[in-house]
């Protein structure tokens, strides 16, 4: 065997090739665009899963090949807006005054820098005290739909990608009621998997009580080493137990990722050609080439809950998926 061949057949050698590979099967795809707007909810109650990650650069693989897509930062911390460039400092106009204010969304939204057409909702510091401001609110489970059609028949987007906080309260349960599709990012690790179940069964309840349309259509793997025998463990469950929702593309552990939010960049502008890059690029592309689902019901089945009259749905949903409404206890 010659020298060539024989470092052909190195681990790098076949690493780079594979890359290779991706970016050209990449570069040659045109992307469908959307007959209407996918609205998606990024969610999973467990933190340091990629929520953040994930919404920002599919939002940006989609916007490179010419979608035009919206991002609504809904987590306090104000992560997606920083990884995307735009301004969120307190006095900034955000999610917050939408929400609570009644501000129009067309006069928050800004634009990152970084593709044309990818704008983005900012969340500021004062997204923390919304929860309990909702409460008092009239519809307050609705406020975000509302605001978000209202935008939308003005300014139609391809794309919505809604990035939720780690928690079930009520900025979540506005970001479930606002979408018809929910995106859900998997760890490859030990915990991965719980938690899901319970996440699986609060979607259903606010299908039943809120939002008929809701579906998980999408679960993506990401933190992917295929190094330990654990993730490939973990892929093969996940893939096993939602076949139809799992995302054939994986997001591998990388520095790069992990690096580009501090440039105020999503890793597809950062480092294009590095695998975490190529990763969501591949996973955008699935998602687009999926379309919409029809159906809409979420994975697994949950009892009917029992119906709780004068209880407003909040509250009920609350109890019916074992947690505490605290916000509903300050209200009464």
């Amino acid at each position: 065997m010659s020298i060539e061949n024989r470092f052909d057949e190195t681990p790098l050698a076949r690493e780079i090739a594979d890359l290779t590979r991706r970016r050209v099967a990449l570069a040659e795809q045109q992307l469908p665009l959307p007959g209407r707007t996918r609205v998606f909810t990024i969610a999973n109650q467990k933190g340091g899963v990629g929520k953040t990650t994930t919404t920002v650069n599919l939002a940006a693989a989609l916007a490179q090949a010419g979608a035009r897509v919206l991002v609504i930062d809904l987590d306090p911390q104000g992560n997606a807006s920083t990884a995307l460039g735009i301004d969120h400092r307190a006095e900034t106009p955000s999610v917050y005054d939408v929400l609570i204010n009644d501000v129009d969304m067309a006069d928050v939204i800004q634009y990152s820098p970084e593709f044309e057409g990818l704008a983005c909702i900012p969340a500021t510091i004062h997204l923390a005290g919304a929860e309990i401001e909702l409460v008092s609110l009239v519809a307050r489970e609705q406020r975000l739909r509302g605001a978000l059609q209202h935008l939308l028949s003005q300014q139609p987007f391809h794309y919505v990608f809604i990035d939720c906080p780690p928690s079930l309260g009520l900025l979540t349960i506005n970001a479930f009621v606002a979408a018809r599709e929910v995106l859900i990012p998997i760890q490859c690790e030990y915990y991965a998997l719980e938690g899901l179940s319970q996440l699986l069964n609060n979607i259903k309840l606010i299908e039943r009580h809120l939002n008929p349309d809701l579906a998980v259509s999408t679960i993506l793997l990401t933190m992917y080493d295929s190094r330990t025998n654990l993730a490939n463990q973990v892929v093969n469950e996940v893939r096993e137990h939602f076949p139809r929702e799992t995302l054939r593309a994986l997001i591998p552990r990388s520095v790069r990722i992990s690096e580009a939010p501090s440039y105020g960049q999503s890793v597809i502008s950062y480092d294009g050609n590095s695998p975490g890059s190529l990763s969501y690029r591949e996973a955008a592309s699935e998602i687009a080439h999926r379309g919409e689902p029809a159906a809409t019901a979420p994975p697994q089945p949950v009892e009917q809950p029992a119906q709780l009259p004068g209880v407003p749905v909040s509250t009920q949903f609350a109890e019916e998926s074992g947690h505490e409404s605290s916000y509903d206890e300050g209200h009464n």
